[in-house]
């Protein structure tokens, strides 16, 4: 155990022990690449004996760095009078599975993220001042809408930023994704192996490109066995309008046995609508939906869903940021993660 009142190491100490002198373990504690991993590991190990400590704002001066980045949601909601925001990054568990997975990466790495939310623009121009002042090495951009123009405003400016879901439109920006269209597919198979014939399917807003290839995807996959027709009804990612959407199918076609809801809240609304109106689940009606988040868990039965590596996906987004923010010249780069399907009681 290290004594309390023995002073700190120093960098002088660590270049000691090394044998080395204080620039070179400077450099290399600081990232440099222009070195042997013979002199890197002698660093190492004098650190490790010395039990020098690196100071994250002397670091951050050395680089220029602001040893921070930016977890920036747009498109979430709208600002209230007191500068707070309604929108559903504090109710669903997507946004938040997002901040945890960023999170997660961050924290053994000493960097640290400011959470930005830009519904207005004024709140785009105060994101990009504020990553141009250096107040952030760089962005993670949750962006909900199509035509949100923060995702071209950072190209544009040639800002260090990374989106979770591919842009709307081609930009020279990277991002992290998942193939929709085959998470779709796979709720449609499995719902017809189960023996559905009358299938139905709740969207997402269709202005979201991900709730367009969930939809398209589903339809596809139908189409290919034979099922050239699926009712849909839009939601809009909320358990209400899950519900309502579920209501309103039932309506259209009381007999169906089938639905596949674009997110697992508005699949927990479908169960909610079936209750009410007498359908068991999965004896009647059987239900998956897409995410995997909490409310896959929580609502009874438990969901059959799509999962969608929330976490793993914001850790790489995040991995890509750190890559671009210590090597500029890094080429634009996309990651794609796949789908699995999660068998429960609901179908």
């Amino acid at each position: 155990m290290s004594d309390p009142l023995r002073p700190s190491a120093t960098l002088e100490d660590v270049a000691r022990v090394a044998g080395l002198s204080r620039s070179t373990v400077s450099r290399v504690i600081n990232g440099s690449r222009n070195f042997a991993p013979t002199v890197r590991e002698a660093v190492r190990k004098a650190i490790a004996e010395t039990g020098y400590v690196p100071s994250i704002a002397a670091r951050s001066l050395a680089s220029r760095r602001a040893g921070a980045i930016a977890l920036v949601f747009s498109g979430i909601g709208e600002s209230t009078d007191e500068g707070s925001y309604n929108g559903e990054v504090f109710a669903d568990p997507f946004f938040g599975r997002i901040a945890n997975g960023v999170t997660r990466f961050l924290r053994p790495r000493g960097v640290h993220p400011t959470l930005m939310f830009a519904e207005t623009p004024e709140d785009r121009d105060h994101v990009i001042a504020y990553l141009r002042r250096g107040n952030a090495d760089g962005a993670l951009l949750v962006s909900t809408h199509p035509n949100d123009p923060l995702p071209e405003q950072f190209a544009d400016a040639g800002l260090a930023a990374v989106l979770f879901a591919r842009p709307a439109r081609m930009l020279p920006i990277s991002y992290v994704d998942l193939a929709h269209r085959d998470g779709a597919a796979l709720a449609a198979e499995h719902l017809l192996a189960r023996g559905c014939t009358r299938v139905a399917t709740i969207c997402g807003p269709l202005d979201v490109a991900a709730a367009q290839d969930r939809l398209n995807g589903f339809r596809e996959a139908m189409a290919r066995r034979g099922h050239g027709y699926v009712p849909s009804v839009e939601g809009n990612f909320t358990l209400e309008s899950g519900e309502q959407a579920m209501s309103r199918l039932l309506a259209q076609q009381p007999d169906l046995d089938g639905v596949f809801a674009a997110n697992d809240v508005m699949a927990q609304g479908a169960l909610i609508a079936l209750r009410e109106h007498g359908r068991r689940v999965p004896e009647d009606v059987a239900v998956v939906g897409f995410d995997d988040s909490s409310a896959a868990t929580f609502c009874r039965p438990t969901l059959t869903t799509i999962r969608q590596p929330v976490e793993e996906m914001a850790g790489e987004m995040t991995r890509i940021l750190l890559e671009q923010i210590d090597q500029p010249e890094h080429a634009i780069t996309s990651v794609i993660f796949d789908p699995v399907l999660v068998v429960r009681q609901s179908a």
